[in-house]
């Protein structure tokens, strides 16, 4: 029997693009652990390559921006998908950079709205729709970043985003204490490589650096994530709920690494 008892079990993944994603090495890590992947896509562009990265998952359709969608989703999940649901990933995350990129007082407030609807209030909007479908003690994971606190610029805004996503774990575990054991729990990975952040201006750069500040000079793998949220997904984290999972592979303890230093003031 594995390690992390997830033979069998249903769970569903919001988000997943392509090879890259997040949500796709997930997918993968719950499928070698023998769990019933359900992926939930934006687009049937999406749904297209989703089918033929996992022909063995039910895949459905849904734009989170829209709530309706989500209870549109809900309710296809309950006809088509028989017993509980053990858990929910959420990966989904955009912000809007058509106009460039802005120092952050001059924030646009519609992009800033737009990134927190998509990328934080559609987490609580999955949770509150789909509590009565998932187990009493299920798992919900989302994914956030290495740290809300540091401001890079190309970043922008999307980091008071994910601190209000973060801030959301709490308040869904107190809320959902009220008729559940379903937990909620964040993977906080440092930079990936992956087409969603290529979208970011300057981010080659910034994931280049950050191979140089963590210790072992290699950047985070994009599996080291979804081993983590497997773990948050299953029973062996049963004591773990509100929490964020930091990933970095030590990225955040080695910013005063001597040969940066050096280089940085020669």
């Amino acid at each position: 029997m594995s390690f992390l008892g997830l033979r069998h079990k249903k769970i569903i993944i919001f988000g997943l693009a392509n090879k890259k994603s997040v949500a796709c090495a997930i997918g993968r890590v719950l499928r070698e652990e023998g769990a019933e992947v359900i992926h939930v896509v934006r687009s049937e562009e999406r749904a297209t390559a989703a089918r033929k990265l996992f022909p063995a998952s039910a895949v459905f359709i849904c734009d989170v921006e829209d709530e309706a969608n989500i209870v549109r989703l809900r309710d296809e999940i309950k006809e088509q998908v028989e017993g509980p649901i053990a858990g929910i990933v959420h990966s989904i995350a955009f912000a809007n950079y058509s106009e460039g990129l802005k120092p952050f007082h001059a924030t646009l407030k519609k992009d800033f709205l737009q990134a927190m609807d998509i990328s934080c209030f559609s987490f609580i909007a999955i949770a509150n729709h789909f509590k009565e479908l998932l187990a009493e003690n299920g798992s919900m994971v989302t994914i956030s970043i290495s740290t809300t606190r540091m401001a890079a610029e190309n970043y922008g805004y999307m980091a008071p985003v994910k601190a209000a996503l973060e801030s959301s774990l709490a308040f869904l575990t107190k809320s959902f204490s009220a008729f559940s054991e379903v937990r909620f729990n964040a993977v906080c990975p440092s930079l990936l490589k992956t087409s969603a952040s290529a979208g970011i201006p300057g981010y080659i750069d910034s994931y280049l650096f950050a191979e140089k500040v963590i210790p072992r000079k290699s950047a985070l793998a994009t599996k080291e994530a979804a081993d983590v949220a497997a773990f948050l997904l299953s029973e062996r984290s049963s004591g773990m709920t509100g929490q964020c999972l930091v990933v970095d592979a030590g990225m955040g303890l080695n910013y005063f690494d001597a040969e940066i230093v050096r280089k940085s003031v020669s």
